[in-house]
């Protein structure tokens, strides 16, 4: 599926509520360093509830290192600061979804060495952006959509009843 890239992330209920989005929709984890809390911290497993054992997470020391290690990836740089639109893309298996810490973002410099693949949530221009969590779930579902959810369970059950 794809990989998500959260390069340092400061706060625990939202990279706890990413584990939990990987690890339904089989997206690797990668989250780059320093982050704002320890991996032990209670809100960021409180907020993963047990799906930590579900999801693929990977560490590294610097941005550079990712770029390195998937040197023929693509990767999209999610950022309010971007002018293309995140649904104008068109999403391979294996792609690199990359968002920046809660309160700065991605580094410009980054941005600005990547024009090309930075994308944008679209916004009321009074907002000056979204949660986390929600822009990777927003982020991961466009691309699921694109792939027209293969591999996916489309149809849910009722737990009581039935639909028939």
């Amino acid at each position: 599926m794809f990989n998500i890239i959260l390069v340092e992330p400061e706060i625990p209920q939202n990279t706890g509520n990413i584990v939990r989005t990987c690890a339904a929709t089989g997206c690797k984890l990668h989250l780059v360093r320093p982050l704002g809390f320890e991996i032990t911290d209670k809100y960021l497993k409180r907020a993963g509830l047990d799906y930590w054992k579900d999801a693929e997470i990977f560490y590294y020391d610097s941005f550079e290192e990712v770029l390195q290690k998937f040197p023929s990836s693509a990767f999209y740089f999610f950022t309010t600061k971007a002018r293309k639109n995140y649904s104008s893309v068109k999403y391979k298996e294996g792609d690199f979804l990359v968002f920046g810490k809660e309160t700065r973002g991605l580094p410009e410099e980054l941005l600005k060495a990547h024009p090309e693949t930075c994308v944008r949530i679209p916004m009321l221009n009074d907002t000056r952006s979204l949660n986390l969590s929600n822009s990777v779930a927003i982020a991961v579902y466009e691309g699921l959509r694109q792939l027209d959810f293969k591999g996916f369970n489309t149809c849910g059950n009722l737990h009581r009843l039935s639909w028939d």
